[in-house]
C-alpha cells in the first residue's frame, strides 16, 4: 500500500556567503538627484547671457553642455552628469570623450559652426554665459575637480580666476 498523502522531504540548500561590493556611491540604488532642474540651469543661463527667450537660452546651453561633455573625462565626466539635470546629463554623454582637452580657445571656436552667425567674441560669451552658471549649481569641490582637468583658460569660462602657482 503506498501513501497518497506523502510530502518530498526538503532538500537542504547549501549555504551562500554573501559578500559585499565595494562602496560605489549610486550601486544598487538610485543616484542622487540635482538640487536644480533643467527649468532652473535654463533661466540661469538665461539671466547671465541676458537671452530674450528661454527658447535661444536652451539652444544655446544644449550647444555648450554637449561640447563640455567632449572635454572631461572619468569620474569627473560621471560625477558631473551625476550633478546635473537629466536633460543636460544626457547631452554630458552624447558625446565620446575626447583623448585631450581642447584649449579653452579652440573649445570656444568649435562652437561657432552650432551657433547661428556667432564669431569668436559671441561664441566666448555663450560659453561662459552657460559655463559660468555651473560653479553655484555643482559647488566648490567639484568645479575645481572639473578646472584641475581642463588646459588653462576655462576657469575663466566658469567664471572663476585662473590661478597659476608660483615658481
Amino acid at each position: 500500500m503506498t501513501p497518497t498523502n506523502t510530502r518530498p522531504t526538503p532538500t537542504r540548500q547549501p549555504t551562500r556567503t554573501l559578500i559585499p561590493s565595494p562602496a560605489l556611491p549610486h550601486v544598487g540604488r538610485t543616484p542622487p538627484q540635482p538640487r536644480f532642474t533643467w527649468a532652473d540651469l535654463l533661466e540661469a543661463v538665461r539671466e547671465a547671457g541676458r537671452y530674450p527667450t528661454t527658447a535661444e537660452a536652451e539652444h544655446i546651453t544644449r550647444v555648450v553642455i554637449a561640447a563640455l561633455g567632449s572635454q572631461i573625462t572619468g569620474d569627473e565626466r560621471v560625477a558631473l552628469a551625476h550633478a546635473l539635470p537629466r536633460s543636460a546629463a544626457a547631452l554630458i554623454a552624447s558625446e565620446p570623450p575626447a583623448r585631450h582637452p581642447s584649449p579653452a580657445a579652440e573649445f570656444v571656436e568649435s562652437l561657432i559652426p552650432h551657433l547661428e552667425g556667432a564669431t569668436p567674441a559671441t561664441a566666448r560669451w555663450h560659453a561662459g554665459s552657460v559655463l559660468s552658471t555651473l560653479p553655484p549649481l555643482l559647488g566648490t569641490p567639484l568645479t575645481t575637480r572639473l578646472l584641475s582637468q581642463l588646459p588653462p583658460g576655462y576657469a575663466l569660462l566658469f567664471g572663476k580666476a585662473q590661478l597659476t602657482p608660483h615658481p
